[in-house]
């Protein structure tokens, strides 16, 4: 197995703002999405794996439980990525982000505009937003956004319903982001050296870090993909 990407620790939450934390986005490789109580557990173990095995960003999404197991998780979150120097972010909810202590946010297209995010959120913090289609990339640009996502690459069941865009969206963001972009949806550890190649610098993922036998070496294995490209991603 590969070393572990453990971080030492950095500056916690107060003093990362800013700067610091686009600092970290900018280099920020691997990006992953958990759920307060995933597959019903606590969060804890699972994300140890995720961040010692390399992720960058750890976003908090679950649409299933209150206010108060979601809290409770944040601060799961936030302490863990304190340790290993990672970026907190919050699905859909600008106002438990800040309550939360969180980096930032990510919107969907059918969330609170990027716009009233900021607003509630301020200048330091880190706003991100979903892009699904050429159009509505082109739109971020305008948006007051620190990155964005763009997929699903393949149709994945933690966005329901919505079609797989294909490996042709991730070409056309590598080379007309406005802004750094993760390629999503239905990359796993079989098929990230194809995102990779038709130009995703970043990588963000749901099942292929919390449903692995081994959520360490599957978060390093996703690294490894990532490793050809080295040196600054596009779009910053």
């Amino acid at each position: 197995m590969a070393a572990s990407h453990n971080r030492s620790m950095t500056l916690a939450s107060p003093e990362s703002a800013g700067p610091l934390r686009r600092e970290r986005l900018r280099t920020a490789r691997l990006y992953f999405v958990c759920e307060a109580t995933p597959r019903g557990a606590d969060p804890e173990p699972l994300l140890r794996a995720a961040l010692g095995g390399g992720a960058d960003i750890v976003q908090l999404r679950d649409k299933r439980v209150d206010r108060d197991l979601l809290e409770r998780s944040a601060r799961t979150f936030r302490r863990l990525c304190d340790t290993h120097g990672a970026l907190f972010v919050v699905n859909d909810d600008p106002y438990l982000a800040r309550a939360c202590g969180a980096d930032g946010v990510h919107v969907g297209q059918d969330d609170m505009p990027p716009e009233e995010a900021r607003d509630v959120l301020g200048p330091e913090a880190i706003v991100g937003l979903s892009t699904h289609s050429p159009e509505q990339l082109a739109a971020s640009a305008a948006a007051p956004v620190d990155y964005v996502s763009a997929g699903p690459i393949w149709e994945t069941p933690t966005k329901e319903g919505r079609p797989g865009v294909g490996l042709e969206y991730v070409r056309h963001a590598a080379e007309r982001a406005p802004h750094p972009f993760f390629a999503i949806g239905g990359i796993d550890t079989t098929n990230a050296a194809e995102v990779v190649a038709a130009g995703a610098r970043r990588l963000c993922v749901v099942r292929a870090i919390r449903d692995a036998d081994d959520p360490l070496a599957a978060a390093e294995a996703l690294r490894a993909a990532l490793a050809p490209v080295g040196g600054a991603a596009p779009g910053g």
